[in-house]
């Protein structure tokens, strides 16, 4: 079996932000410039089955980073994302969101955001009159 490369990245202690039980990294394959992954220090594979302070302290940190990526990068928005289990596309089995700064123009039309991980019901303005 090999080794969760978050806990490995966790243990090197090669995080960019703490908060409590929760820690910050940058994205391996990122999708913008500072696509930042927030992770319990906790291996676990369903963010829902971390403790309710465990669950807190990762959504107090995906605040602290959006706070850090707009002073460091500028975006002009944000995409939060959650990926659990295989069917709602999670690749990595221990749990993490993601925070994707967006910018003006990074795509010919963001409207819709995470809406596009189904894409043929992602427009549904389209069909409105």
């Amino acid at each position: 079996m090999t080794a969760c490369p978050f806990c490995t990245r966790i243990a090197s202690g090669a995080s960019v932000q703490t908060e409590g039980t929760a820690v910050a990294f940058p994205d391996g394959f990122p999708l913008n410039p500072g696509h930042t992954l927030v992770v319990p220090r906790r291996h676990v594979s369903d963010l829902f089955d971390l403790a309710p302070g465990e669950q807190a302290d990762i959504w107090r940190l995906v605040a602290a980073v959006r706070e850090r990526l707009l002073a460091e990068h500028r975006p002009d928005g944000f995409n939060i994302g959650l990926n659990v289990g295989a069917a709602g596309g999670q690749t990595m089995g221990h749990a993490h969101v993601h925070v994707i700064p967006r910018f003006q123009g990074d795509v010919p039309d963001p409207r819709g955001g995470v809406r596009w991980v189904i894409s043929a019901r992602a427009a549904y303005w389209k069909d409105r009159p």
